[in-house]
């Protein structure tokens, strides 16, 4: 799918170029579309550059914590809730440590530990599956909620702004916060319909209710502040809990005699080789989106959306952030390069530049997920997992937008 979307942008640019040369007498849009392809490759290059200090500096800390055994614990506080969420899967069997611990290094923000952990978990829940090729239950439901991207601290949003020179990059800490809670929330439920799960178990409605509490009383303590003082507070409590996660490690770390400098250096040393594995993807999908941009036909797509939000008389402001929201459940590095793309033209503290970055910490990719996770246990018959798996999406980009509306004006 993704060759196929990859191809057509260049394709559509180039159908485009050839009407503004041949149809308007435009003769100078095909030296825009080289430009465009050599000032991406070249933006990408810079983008690498501060990636590999960030990467490496988050990688070092996330060992601390994985030796420290907190991703462990977090895995033991889950436990009980999964072993309701999917009563076909046997208590203590070794799919639920699995699942565990890819939600511990989901909400952690390890994408690169959640992933292969994912894939052990699908693998450990086939051992349960009598029709092979058929997706359960308990599979669906851990799918769906990987694909609603349920992240407490999203580090590789906050280093992305930090590198295009935000003033401050995590200004979009409670705005994402809340979109990929609701994203979250809404895959369950949505699950839990298609399924018949009883939510109103005891421990679950523990856990359900504990996180509504949470939430609510967030957003009581933000009603009534002003857009300069969300934006604040947003800030104070970003940095704050990235600042204090840190201390957490280190502080349970040396109470356990954890080596703490050793196993920074440690985990560090993937941060290099992993950022620059990503140089490719970014090249190709930024590129891709420069030449579309800069043949006018991104801003021809835009402009018809616009044209029927002031039809119904919508604040449009929102709608220079589409395209990652668009981008986001086919591709993480499309979605990623348009959110760069949308930072790098309009500014990455402008409106659409935080809506972007939200777009891209409220939900997962979600075709992507289902592909990795489905493909790699043989799954052909996905029954109502994409439906739902979307559904969570809607909830998560509808919610970052009116969170933005309200944090940013």
């Amino acid at each position: 799918m993704l060759n196929g979307i990859w191809l057509s942008f260049f394709l559509a640019a180039f159908s485009a170029a050839l009407w503004q040369w041949l149809g308007v007498g435009d003769s100078d849009v095909f030296s825009r579309l080289v430009a465009a392809m050599f000032d991406m490759a070249r933006l990408s290059v810079e983008i690498i550059l501060v990636l590999v200090g960030t990467m490496t500096l988050w990688l070092g800390f996330l060992a601390i914590a994985e030796k420290a055994g907190l991703i462990r614990l977090l895995a033991r506080l889950l436990d009980p809730l999964f072993r309701r969420l999917m009563p076909e899967v046997p208590s203590g069997h070794p799919a639920l440590g699995h699942i565990s611990m890819n939600f511990a290094a989901n909400i952690l923000g390890l994408d690169n530990a959640a992933t292969p952990i994912g894939i052990k978990a699908m693998h450990s829940l086939q051992e349960l599956n009598p029709q092979k090729n058929t997706a359960t239950n308990a599979q669906i439901l851990f799918l769906v909620l990987n694909s609603s991207s349920l992240t407490l601290l999203p580090v590789t949003i906050f280093m992305y702004r930090a590198q295009q020179g935000a003033t401050d990059p995590t200004l979009v800490f409670l705005p994402i916060l809340l979109a990929t809670t609701v994203s979250s929330l809404v895959g369950l439920l949505t699950v839990a319909f298609m399924q018949r799960l009883r939510l109103h178990d005891p421990v679950v409605l523990a856990y359900l209710l504990g996180g509504a509490v949470a939430l609510g009383l967030l957003l009581t303590s933000l009603a009534g502040m002003s857009a300069q003082a969300l934006a604040a507070t947003s800030s104070l409590i970003g940095n704050l809990t990235l600042f204090g996660i840190v201390m957490l490690f280190l502080g349970v770390a040396a109470l356990r005699k954890v080596r703490v400098y050793d196993t920074f250096i440690e985990g560090a040393k993937e941060g290099f080789s992993f950022t620059v594995s990503l140089l490719p993807f970014l090249i190709a999908m930024l590129v891709a989106i420069g030449v579309l941009r800069a043949s006018g036909v991104l801003d021809a797509g835009l402009d018809g959306v616009r044209w029927l939000a002031d039809i119904f008389g919508w604040d449009d402001r929102f709608i220079d952030a589409l395209p990652t929201a668009f981008m986001k459940p086919l591709s993480g590095s499309g979605a990623r390069a348009m959110m760069i793309e949308t930072m790098d033209t309009f500014g990455v503290d402008s409106f659409p530049g935080l809506l972007a970055a939200t777009f891209q910490g409220s939900t997962e990719t979600t075709f992507y997920v289902i592909a990795v996770y489905f493909g790699a246990v043989g799954i052909t018959r996905i029954r109502h997992g994409l439906g739902c798996a979307l559904i969570a999406d809607l909830a998560g980009v509808l919610t970052a937008i009116g969170m933005c509306y309200w944090f940013f004006g």
